[in-house]
């Protein structure tokens, strides 16, 4: 039997807005029947247009607003909303660490899960927060430009304030696209698959305010590449490595396999918890410092180590730090353990995070290369006897073997940093048959203005 949905294409309708998805569109209901809105509120009245209808939702786009939220704000400027850099500029920032922490609730009580949330740790700027930049390079309207793409297209929109950015990166992005159109570098076309330059990556360190540029070349050649960078230094001072990698993929991905030195080093210096860090092209170092700061106290709250930062008091636990990458959760959390057993994938993470461990002085850490499963697997088989397992894993969560191996290992304690709700809610499920039970989940906004959530869940053997 045909479902007939009760709106149209191209029909104008006044709705209520009741909801907001998790990627931030309006939800109103016509006899049931779910319109998916960008840029409106809950509590809000609009005039809208239906723009697609399927059997069992339909989209529409916001033509009048009628009756305005309370949580509403002034946005900044379309081209956030139009390009996603800034999807909830539009929402109070208190709003926000609501929604935010709305999102894990929602999907706990959808998993049966009843576990307590605590509120939202917010900025008290919400803005400027990004130390790292990747912006894609086109020729547009004769001239080379930097901006970001369009949502939901490979268009490229010029802008030069990208207003979640640390606003000194947003500077150096257009001292470097202005020398680079001086010497006439031809910028990649994504149709023919010709040109030079595709990406602009810049990182700022916080505490140092050291700069990175590393230019992305679909060609092995950047012409002038040396004049460039002394162009650059003179104009940027706080810029001490600028770096070229090569990637001649027809890719989405922004990275290829070489990186090599323009000038100055392959590095960047910066802190965070008060431990120095080497942070090279491709390291993955968290996008908003101050945010992580306060992410990784709340996980070593969690772990409820008996040590303390000043080494006063020495702890008695053994901790992994599973997906360790260059070191900065277990470099942390050492100063409050007796030994701590960090493991990653990645060789050169593993090979940052010893270095990291040395220009610290931090001998009390150990970095694996290999699958967390298949290493703990083999600890356990060691006999090492484990106190607290921190995970903090990329969006896809847990594999079900990591999950495995967790119930072999059996840590009396467990923290599970997560950047996904689903995913986390599915893999809790998944070790409270293990017999983990969680205790709480604490929300940090590492992301302001975004859809995204971090979170710290803290969980117990039983």
């Amino acid at each position: 039997m045909k479902i007939q949905a009760p709106v149209r294409k191209n029909e104008k309708l006044t709705v209520d807005i009741m909801d907001l998805t998790y990627e931030g569109m309006g939800v109103a209901k016509v006899d049931n029947y779910p319109l998916f809105i960008e840029g409106v509120l809950p509590d809000e009245q609009a005039e809208v247009e239906v723009t697609k209808v399927n059997k069992q939702y339909g989209f529409a786009r916001l033509v009048n607003l009628l009756k305005k939220s309370p949580d509403r704000v002034e946005s900044k400027a379309n081209i956030y909303s139009q390009t996603g850099i800034a999807p909830l500029q539009h929402l109070a920032y208190p709003a926000q660490l609501t929604f935010k922490r709305n999102q894990i609730l929602n999907v706990f009580q959808k998993a049966h899960l009843d576990i307590p949330v605590q509120p939202t740790l917010g900025m008290t700027d919400p803005t400027g927060y990004r130390n790292k930049a990747q912006v894609p390079v086109r020729f547009i309207d004769g001239a080379l430009m930097t901006g970001f793409y369009r949502k939901h297209s490979h268009q490229v929109m010029p802008m030069e304030d990208f207003y979640i950015q640390d606003p000194k990166i947003d500077e150096a992005i257009k001292v470097v696209r202005d020398i680079l159109r001086r010497f006439y570098i031809d910028p990649y076309n994504e149709d023919t698959h010709k040109g030079v330059l595709r990406t602009i990556m810049v990182r700022r360190g916080y505490y140092s305010h050291e700069m990175m540029i590393v230019f992305i070349t679909r060609s092995k050649k950047l012409p002038a590449a040396r004049e460039i960078a002394i162009e650059i230094k003179k104009a940027l001072p706080e810029v001490v490595s600028i770096m070229q990698n090569v990637n001649a993929a027809q890719t989405n991905v922004i990275f290829g396999d070489q990186t090599k030195l323009i000038a100055g080093r392959d590095f960047i210096r910066d802190e965070l918890m008060g431990l120095k860090f080497e942070i090279s092209a491709q390291s993955f170092y968290q996008v908003n410092p101050v945010q992580t700061e306060v992410l990784y106290q709340k996980a070593i709250e969690a772990a409820e180590l008996t040590g303390n930062e000043t080494a006063e008091l020495t702890g008695n636990e053994t901790v992994i730090d599973a997906y360790s990458g260059i070191g900065t959760i277990s470099l942390a959390v050492a100063k409050h353990a007796k030994q701590v057993y960090g493991v990653e994938v990645v060789e050169s993470a593993v090979m940052d995070a010893r270095h990291n461990a040395k220009i610290n002085a931090i001998d009390n850490v150990e970095f694996t290369l290999g699958k967390a499963e298949d290493v703990m697997a083999q600890w356990q088989t060691d006999g090492l006897q484990v106190d607290a397992l921190i995970v903090d894993p990329p969006r896809k969560g847990l594999e079900p073997s990591f999950i495995e191996a967790v119930g072999q290992l059996k840590p009396a304690k467990m923290v599970y940093v997560s950047c996904n709700p689903a995913t986390l809610a599915r893999d809790l499920d998944l070790l409270a048959a293990q017999g983990y039970q969680a205790e709480g989940t604490q929300p940090v906004d590492m992301f302001p203005q975004t859809l995204h959530v971090e979170s710290v869940t803290k969980l117990v053997l039983k």
